[in-house]
């Protein structure tokens, strides 16, 4: 496929930066798609039932699942429209979730035995049928392809660094072009779930970047802020669609979180509990991974810490919308029970998110809490759904290569 630019008109002939962040969560990934359906149904009655997500942001960030879901939302098909719509990518999860994440069942007295064995000799899966159905779907596309510009974030465990693959280096090397394929097993290689991952990217000249990549949630699991940072780079770079926006200039950012939820009322461990804890423990117990699950979920609230308080003290907390469910219990807080009963638990919690009061992270406690007099998630969403249709107008009445896209 030919290297392509994206449908939206850039930022330099609007009022806004626009980036769609979408966090890790393996099967929990089902909560964001839920979201995602309804802000792109409010854009296609808004601006025609053609409109897609790709259409409206200028950056579409994602990490893990969030990863997948954005190269679905991005990768193009046969008519350079986006691949997949927001409303079919929640079925997709029902239908391969049970085969990527097939439930093993240990009986009888010695089966906590076979779960740590198990934990011990290798991943948990094979990855096979994720690899699988990630190369059908995405087929030869590669990042310069992307409807829009995307970025996911991984973590390379041969140099001991974050690797970001973003759709703005594509421009300037070729190093960076991999298989949109390759980036999402990579992204979602999460340690002691699924293998690490190994490719290599060759540029017109014949040298050969290597890859050493695991999940990107170890990193960030929560990608809004690189996607800041990509931009912010761009504008320091003085990339042409960012003129004449200057550097780090949070007012101009419009943006989207959405997260895969967390179980932060319930309270499953403590410090009397994790004191007597060793590797083992660490990484198994009762059937979760604590370290992942601790890592994962602090770069997440981190990154949402951080943006609220920039947005908040530059005046633009309207412009910075975290979507996130703190309330799970039990099994909906796993990465990879895909049950029946499970997944479709998970849909629920994602409709359910939809009618919850908007809320803000709380600076003192870590908790989201309701902002009076905002409405729901999905009132705010039509509001943003608002924004977004009207920056897209507002730079085609300005751009002068309208007639052209």
């Amino acid at each position: 496929m030919e290297r392509k630019t994206s449908q939206i008109q850039p930022p330099t002939y609007g009022d806004f930066i626009t980036i769609l962040s979408i966090d890790g969560g393996g099967i929990r990934g089902i909560i964001p798609t839920i979201i995602l359906n309804v802000l792109e149904s409010q854009l296609q009655e808004l601006d025609g039932t053609d409109a897609r997500l790709a259409d409206y942001f200028d950056v579409i960030a994602g990490t893990s699942t969030g990863g997948l879901v954005t190269a679905m939302l991005t990768a193009p098909d046969e008519n350079n429209r986006p691949l997949y719509a927001a409303k079919d990518i929640t079925p997709f999860y029902l239908e391969h979730c049970p085969k990527i994440f097939p439930q093993k069942n240990y009986c009888g007295l010695f089966a906590p035995i076979g779960k740590v064995v198990q934990a011990l000799v290798g991943p948990k899966y094979d990855g096979k049928y994720l690899h699988e159905v990630i190369k059908e779907k995405l087929k030869d596309s590669r990042l310069s392809n992307t409807i829009t510009n995307v970025v996911i974030p991984t973590f390379d465990i041969k140099k001991l660094q974050p690797t970001i693959f973003s759709t703005y280096e594509t421009k300037r090397s070729a190093h960076y072009d991999a298989k949109l394929s390759d980036i999402c097993i990579s992204t979602s290689a999460a340690p002691t779930y699924f293998p690490a991952y190994y490719f290599k990217v060759e540029d017109e000249n014949g040298n050969v970047r290597e890859h050493n990549l695991i999940d990107g949630g170890v990193a960030a699991n929560n990608p809004g802020l690189i996607a800041i940072s990509e931009v912010s780079k761009e504008i320091l770079k003085d990339n042409p669609d960012f003129f004449p926006i200057k550097p780090m200039d949070y007012g101009r950012f419009l943006v989207i979180s959405i997260g895969t939820g967390a179980a932060k009322f319930e309270h499953e461990y403590n410090s009397s509990m994790a004191a007597k804890w060793g590797i083992v423990d660490w990484l198994f117990y009762k059937g979760s991974t604590p370290l992942f699950d601790i890592f994962t979920q602090s770069s997440a609230d981190m990154i949402d810490y951080h943006n609220s308080v920039v947005f908040q003290a530059l005046r633009s907390e309207n412009s910075y919308l975290r979507i996130q469910e703190d309330e799970l219990r039990g099994t909906e807080a796993s990465m990879d029970v895909a049950t029946k009963e499970n997944l479709e638990r998970l849909v629920e919690i994602g409709e359910n998110l939809l009618k919850k009061p908007l809320s803000r992270v709380n600076l003192e406690t870590g908790l989201t809490q309701p902002i009076p007099n905002k409405g729901t998630n999905e009132e705010a969403l039509k509001r943003f759904a608002k924004l977004l249709v009207n920056e897209r107008r507002l730079r085609e009445s300005r751009s002068p290569h309208t007639n052209n896209v």
